[in-house]
């Protein structure tokens, strides 16, 4: 959590409305607001009710009784006791009641052209908090304690607290006015595209972020930003829309398990990960209550982290500790962890960090050191999964070559060892008027054999048991993740050929000895695939879309009136 200084004790007063039911339509005035932000809500302290939320707004967005409660009880810090001032921090919950906003296209495009970590949740939301609390004689607790939380499915933690450090202390002053202003302000921003460097003007201030796009290289820093010339006032620009940018070079691979950077006893799922009855659960649980020192002493891994160090300050030893150790509440601060390594050390890494240490090197350059190894690590172990390839007998669908990682000790990968290209048909089997060829199955075995000529050692040095590091991914949800992803992206590209095929084919031809039944299963068949395609589910060119707009109309034109009135309506 981030503390700031206090500011002066202000009454609350006023609402912008109540909750109520019914989802926005995706032509309501707060669509634009609604690409950014669920909902924004005001929790504040009440003697009688403890945490109540005040406000919601806009006021016909749609929250449940339990995730009002979720909400209410992860605004507050846990063991906040006597600090005073403004502390921002983050929290998540799991969704109730189903999907309840209708998506709108532009949440598709946006979400396919996003890196799969930084794509928006469907079911999660994202808290988004600023809590404030200073002494106030008026108020009869002695304190004036109130947070306001942006409610979002976007993961752009380092955006909405930059939002929220602009937002938080001009609402504390003058209130309902200042957040309804604010929200109208959002709902004029342009779509959070992928790839694009947006200007978002707020209460008179310019944010000017870079949206992260899977195309970017994960290599490289933040993008070029655009000139500040013609924009008055200068804007403010954040490097990045997410998190410290710590873990952007694990996004290679998805953490496809549930996390909560904030979880208290009041969360409504804490007696489903506290309970001893069957193994922990696959979660990650950011705490600050001593009493889940006791009470998750049985978890395989506890991080524990002690006061800031003074800059300078060296660490007494690096070295991973048991998890029995983990007993009493004044327990050291450290990795407590059961888990065995399969990787050797990087003992140079740990030199060059700790004479950063000594030499009083700059932190974001220490963390760029951190960043670029875990990078190229993670994708050594990725590389001989991934990659566009070829095999003998014709060009596999979806293209060839490899793509292969500057910065790395590269040796070039035969393209048909990248094992994920092989398991996609021929390009060649894939003709228009027959059903699309299915990718083949993922087989462990073969993939772990293939390891023994394109395995990681061609792009790591790092020695140990790769082999039993993949089977171990192999058994972790983050793979089933990682492989549903990487099956639909191919099937949408097969099913993306086979539309092109069809329209490169010649239709008239087709058509001379096929039945009306046929031809119609023609026209329905090519109309779904033109939707999806139009939705960005598909990676289709807009030279097939006209070619298979074309083949519609000459299809629906051969057919009888009756025919043609039933498929096209007037």
């Amino acid at each position: 959590m981030d503390q700031g200084s206090g500011a002066g004790p202000h009454r609350a007063r006023g609402c912008l409305g109540a909750p109520s039911c019914g989802a926005r339509a995706p032509g309501a005035p707060w669509a634009r607001f609604s690409a950014w932000l669920e909902c924004v809500c005001v929790v504040t302290f009440d003697l009688e009710l403890g945490q109540a939320l005040e406000l919601v707004y806009p006021s016909d967005f749609q929250l449940t009784d339990k995730e009002k409660s979720s909400i209410c009880y992860l605004s507050f810090p846990d063991s906040h006791s006597g600090c005073l001032g403004d502390t921002q921090f983050c929290f998540r919950i799991r969704q109730c009641g189903g999907q309840r906003r209708p998506w709108h296209t532009d949440d598709r495009h946006c979400d396919s052209g996003a890196p799969v970590s930084l794509q928006r949740e469907p079911a999660h939301y994202f808290g988004y908090v600023y809590f404030r609390q200073v002494k106030d004689s008026s108020v009869k607790r002695g304190y004036f304690q109130k947070s306001l939380v942006l409610v979002s499915r976007l993961p752009f933690v380092r955006l909405f607290q930059a939002l929220l450090s602009l937002v938080a202390p001009e609402y504390f002053d003058k209130l309902a006015p200042c957040l309804e202003a604010v929200c109208n302000e959002i709902d004029q921003w342009p779509a959070p595209v992928p790839g694009q460097t947006l200007n978002l003007p707020v209460m008179g201030v310019v944010l000017q972020v870079h949206i992260p796009s899977s195309a970017d290289k994960p290599e490289s820093g933040p993008p070029k930003q655009c000139s500040h010339k013609n924009l008055l006032p200068a804007p403010v620009v954040l490097t990045s829309v997410h998190e410290l940018d710590l873990f952007s070079c694990l996004q290679p691979l998805k953490f496809c398990c549930d996390y909560r950077p904030y979880f208290t006893v009041h969360d409504s799922e804490f007696k489903e990960f506290t309970t001893r009855t069957q193994a922990p659960p696959s979660v990650v649980l950011g705490v600050t209550n001593p009493f889940f020192i006791k009470t998750l002493q049985h978890w395989p891994h506890v991080l524990r982290i002690g006061e800031p160090k003074m800059p300078g300050d060296l660490p007494k030893q690096i070295k991973l500790k048991k998890p029995s150790r983990l007993k009493t509440l004044d327990t050291k601060p450290g990795l407590y962890t059961a888990y065995t390594t399969y990787l050797h050390r990087d003992k140079a890494l740990l030199r060059r960090l700790l004479k950063g240490l000594q030499r009083k090197r700059p932190s974001d350059v220490q963390t760029a050191v951190l960043r670029q190894h875990l990078l190229e690590l993670t994708q050594s172990f990725i590389i001989p999964l991934v990659g566009p390839g070829r095999r003998g007998g014709g060009r596999r669908a979806g293209g060839a070559g490899s793509r292969l990682w500057p910065r790395l000790r590269l040796t070039p990968l035969p393209p048909q060892e990248h094992y994920m290209a092989s398991l996609m048909p021929l390009q060649k089997s894939i003709t228009p008027w027959k059903t699309p060829p299915q990718i083949h199955p993922f087989r462990q075995d073969d993939f772990l054999r293939s390891l023994e000529r394109s395995g990681p050692q061609l792009t790591c040095l790092l020695k140990g048991d790769w082999l039993g590091l993949y089977r171990r991914f192999f058994k972790s949800p983050h793979f089933d993740g990682w492989y549903r992803q990487r099956h639909k992206e191919m099937a949408q590209k097969l099913e993306a050929l086979h539309l092109e095929a069809i329209c490169e084919a010649n239709l008239e031809i087709w058509m001379q000895d096929k039945s009306e039944v046929e031809v119609v299963d023609l026209v329905l068949k090519l109309r779904e695939r033109l939707v999806r395609a139009q939705g960005h589910q598909l990676p289709v060119k807009e030279a097939t879309l006209k070619r298979a707009r074309l083949y519609i109309e000459t299809v629906v034109g051969s057919l009888p009136k009756d025919l043609q009135v039933v498929l096209c309506p007037p």
